[in-house]
């Protein structure tokens, strides 16, 4: 990084991309800490420290870190049940683990789960951020649960046009989506500047220069938005929804990092990420922003990747993109009281609709439709019941599909005449105990019976033993028992 200092190409180079990342990050930043519920501050306290902090330590060189969208749901409803004095709390916690897993060399092992589980996890949180952040756009109060607010969506048109106010606002958040969706037809000179921020200035010029009533952010400052945890928040630390409320965080943060670094690797040709120490890193910045009483952070694919499109050359870019967000904070802290809730609301249910993979669907469907059934089974169990018990069930769904079509087993059936033989060859497991069961079950009891277990890759406890059970009682009592030959040796059933 320093290095960087003694080569003013690559210094130059650096401080462009640093500039463009600030005013990627600036609107997002404010806009998730505002769909949180918090402050609008702590969300830039999170990416001042993903920037400063996390940007000089190892792990990754063109990651860029800060609060995430995806943590958006998990935060709101942890701040909701245990309140905002216990984020801190919670934050702090979530990078002791992380810094527990780092040095455990956990971060390789998160590459392990299934990519339709992830697909599904931002699937769900962009339908939560959908339907609940169009609820902001309006000036109106969301439903409390995720299927609530989807239920509840022809209500929710019918208020928004009974409601002039409501219109007026919900206009300006459909105007900010619209800029963002058009602003990369543009010419590539206006493209210079980030979308987010070009449609976030434009709807605050639309509402000033109207005089549109629309609700905007509230600004108490930096200092007073800090709230250092006490030691008496530490007391319900051990509570069991406490800690599994942290557990999930840590999850769901490292995935979300580590994921991230798996993609951004792919847009570049330079250093490649250690996964043991960006998980090292982001513990360390989660520590900070939870002393600091702030949002959590993860590594956020669209600051990252607009590092590199930027053309940065080392960490010094996503370092200086964290002073630019001090420097305005302390200089300019009233422009932020100027934001639309609205456009702000607009950002992030465009950022809703990115996170759903439509383009992966189709192909899904067509070949792969075992995984397309995990994909929306984590989303609907996320937005059906939250975070946690979605991506548990997405997970649990993909080993046991992935332990049903491993333990494919074929059963091959011969009759002699005066001998039926029986050969099993595949992965034989209790899943598969109907399978090989019934044609045994159906063979004749008054001739001997020879079963070849020899041609089985894998036998377990449940199947072998149930084998064992049918060859027992299988035969008439004048008949010979059923030979039960293995690999290495013949066995004869009681």
């Amino acid at each position: 990084m320093f290095s960087a200092l003694k080569q003013p190409d690559v210094l130059r180079q650096d401080v462009l991309a640093s500039l463009v990342v600030f005013l990627v990050a600036l609107p997002l930043c404010v806009g998730v800490a505002v769909a949180c519920g918090v402050p609008a501050e702590l969300g830039l306290i999170t990416g001042i420290v993903g920037g400063i902090v996390v940007g000089c330590m190892p792990g990754s060189t063109f990651q860029v870190s800060g609060p995430a969208a995806g943590m958006t749901v998990l935060v709101f409803e942890a701040v909701r049940e245990f309140g905002l004095g216990m984020l801190g709390v919670i934050v702090l916690a979530t990078g002791m683990f992380q810094l527990i897993l780092g040095f455990l060399r956990f971060g390789r092992w998160f590459r392990a789960i299934s990519v339709s589980v992830v697909q599904g996890m931002l699937a769900g949180i962009g339908l939560v951020l959908i339907f609940g952040q169009m609820y902001t756009m309006a000036g109106l109060k969301a439903p409390r649960t995720g299927i609530e607010k989807i239920a509840g969506t022809p209500g929710f048109i019918g208020d928004v046009l009974a409601d002039r106010d409501a219109l007026a606002a919900f206009a300006v958040g459909l105007g900010t989506i619209a800029v963002l969706v058009l602003w990369k037809k543009l010419p590539a000179v206006a493209q210079l500047l980030p979308a987010p921020l070009a449609a976030v200035a434009l709807a605050t010029l639309v509402t000033v220069m109207t005089g549109l009533d629309v609700a905007t952010v509230q600004v108490r400052g930096l200092g007073d938005a800090i709230q250092v945890p006490g030691l008496d928040d530490f007391s319900s630390i051990g509570s069991g929804a406490l800690l599994l409320t942290i557990l999930t965080f840590t999850l769901i943060a490292s995935a979300e990092t580590l994921f991230s670094a798996a993609a951004v690797d792919r847009l570049h040709s330079g250093p490649r990420t250690h996964y043991d120490k960006e998980l090292l890193a982001q513990g360390v910045g989660n520590m900070v922003c939870g002393v600091l009483g702030s949002l959590p952070m993860t590594a956020v694919i669209v600051r990252s990747s607009a590092n590199i499109h930027a053309g940065a050359r080392t960490k010094l870019s996503r370092v200086l993109h964290g002073v630019w967000l001090l420097v305005f904070v302390a200089a300019l802290p009233a422009a932020i009281g100027v934001l639309p809730m609205a456009a702000l609301a607009g950002v992030l249910v465009h950022a809703g609709c990115k996170l759903i993979p439509v383009k992966e669907i189709p192909g899904l469907w067509r070949e792969h439709r075992g995984e397309l059934t995990v994909l929306a089974v984590t989303a609907v169990g996320i937005v059906a019941t939250g975070m946690f018990e979605g991506v548990l069930l997405g997970i649990l769904l993909a080993v046991v599909k992935s332990a049903w079509e491993t333990s494919k087993v074929h059963v091959e059936v011969h009759d002699a005449g005066d001998k039926v033989r029986v050969r099993l060859t595949g992965n034989a497991t209790f899943l598969r105990l109907p399978r090989i069961l019934e044609p045994l079950e159906a063979l004749p009891k008054d001739r001997p019976i020879e079963l070849d277990l020899s041609g089985l890759r894998h036998v377990d406890h449940a199947c072998r033993t149930a084998l064992e059970n049918w060859a027992a009682r299988h035969n008439d009592a004048d008949t010979e028992p059923v030979l039960l030959r293995h690999a290495a040796s013949t066995v004869a059933g009681a």
